[in-house]
């Protein structure tokens, strides 16, 4: 999963962050790990359909592109 990094640094050669050190803006962890590993599952499924069945991708290129073409006439 990702791993958020928060500067500690005070201030850098070019200035301190304008949000560094508010109360309440620090990233919590585990907020949004179940979104992020929905958004993986997605992802995979999508890569497993792309090699296994790519004539749904052209299907969905076809689509997209027949509506497309209809909302410029």
């Amino acid at each position: 999963m990702t791993q958020h990094v928060r500067n500690k640094e005070r201030e850098s050669a070019l200035g301190a962050s304008a949000d560094t050190d508010v109360p309440g803006r620090d990233v919590t962890p585990g907020r949004g790990g179940l979104l992020e590993l929905l958004g993986l599952t997605l992802v995979a499924g999508a890569g497993v359909l792309f090699v296994l069945r790519p004539e749904f991708y052209e299907a969905g290129v076809h689509l997209f592109a027949t509506r497309a073409a209809s909302l410029v006439h």
